[in-house]
């Protein structure tokens, strides 16, 4: 659902873009409550993950295709507002290296696709881990359906942009039947691929999964006859002598296993996506609202269009942009989630933990 340049016009443009600063300023802050130096690698991780599937499309319909948004996945794994960052990392990373998603849209697409789709997933997924029970499943189960609604939301709220600064006189009745419809059939595989990649965090690593955090029960210790809840911080052996705190463990598995999944799904499983043309795209070429579209500004850029200018082979040149996509996106989405984090001791970490991700 890149939003080309030319789709809508200067004014709203510009007022998506002061919207897209500002969500990304309040969401800086809001990170820093999210991530410390544990976490903060492993939301880069999240971000290049993203990248990596969005050059997935599969097919959705007839000559349709889709492609992962990504909002419900940042949120439930890293939180709302690291969400937030996540998408405007690869939004800006496709925009700028491979002309995917328009320079003068950058703001329309970080408002709906990281925004929209960010907020409207978590809102859903925190609803519904509060009524099921407090289970691992009742996670995976949330993200599927936040991820579902997430999708056609973003659609309703392109089409609301469209109907403020759309450059095509198209009836607003149609864009919103076509766009929803469309990306109904589309949220099915988000809300899939979103629910397997947490489930498969959660069975191995429960603890690095944000919407996961407090859902476990505290562990009792029987002190002097009676059940007490025991710290992941300290504990009590014998007259009440303090354990040390379990040092953390490590994420480097987790994260060398994550980046070559990227890296293989980018660089090889790529090259068997769907060619069709996106949601977006389709509805934009039946109804008329490309019209008006306007050549991206780096499209002479030497990876754009997701391949290596001067690579003659197919395979080699998708395959070593959707790796050096990967890899970039990395170290960019790692640099800044490290700068923003926020110091913690083991203590704040664990308390943290055990506050459910509030603190």
């Amino acid at each position: 659902m890149h939003v080309p340049d030319g789709f809508i016009d200067v004014p709203v443009s510009v007022a998506t873009g002061v919207v897209a600063a500002g969500a990304v300023a309040v969401s800086l802050r809001g990170a820093r409550r999210e991530l410390d130096e544990r976490t903060a690698p492993l939301a880069g991780l999240v971000a290049a993950f993203i990248f990596a599937v969005q050059m997935l499309n599969f097919p959705v319909a007839a000559g349709t295709s889709g492609h992962l948004l990504g909002g419900a996945l940042a949120a439930v794994l890293v939180g709302p507002y690291t969400g937030v960052l996540c998408i405007s990392v690869v939004l800006l990373m496709q925009g700028i290296l491979f002309a995917d998603g328009g320079l003068t849209a950058l703001g329309v697409n970080i408002t709906d696709m990281g925004v929209v789709t960010t907020v409207v997933a978590y809102v859903i997924f925190r609803s519904l881990v509060k009524i099921l029970p407090r289970r691992r499943r009742s996670v995976t189960v949330s993200s599927f359906v936040a991820a579902l609604v997430s999708v056609p939301a973003a659609a309703l709220a392109f089409t609301l942009i469209y109907e403020l600064g759309g450059t095509t006189e198209i009836p607003i009745g149609k864009v919103l039947t076509a766009m929803v419809g469309v990306h109904v059939l589309i949220g099915i595989g988000e809300a899939a691929i979103t629910a397997l990649t947490v489930g498969a965090v959660i069975a191995v690593r429960p603890d690095l999964v944000y919407g996961a955090r407090g859902l476990a029960a505290p562990l009792k210790l029987r002190v002097g006859g009676e059940l007490v809840d025991a710290t992941p911080a300290a504990g009590v052996a014998g007259a009440g002598v303090p354990v040390a705190a379990r040092p953390p463990r490590s994420t480097r598995k987790i994260w060398a296993g994550g980046l070559v999944t990227a890296l293989v799904l980018a660089g090889f499983v790529s090259f068997y996506a769907s060619s069709s043309p996106d949601g977006l795209e389709k509805v934009a070429a039946d109804q008329g609202i490309d019209q008006k579209a306007q050549q991206h500004a780096n499209a002479d850029s030497p990876l754009a269009g997701y391949g290596v200018k001067d690579i003659s082979d197919a395979r080699i040149s998708g395959g070593l942009a959707g790796v050096i996509g990967v890899g970039g996106t990395v170290v960019v989405g790692s640099g800044i989630f490290w700068a923003v984090r926020r110091r913690r001791t083991p203590a704040q970490r664990a308390g943290s933990v055990a506050a459910g991700g509030n603190a």
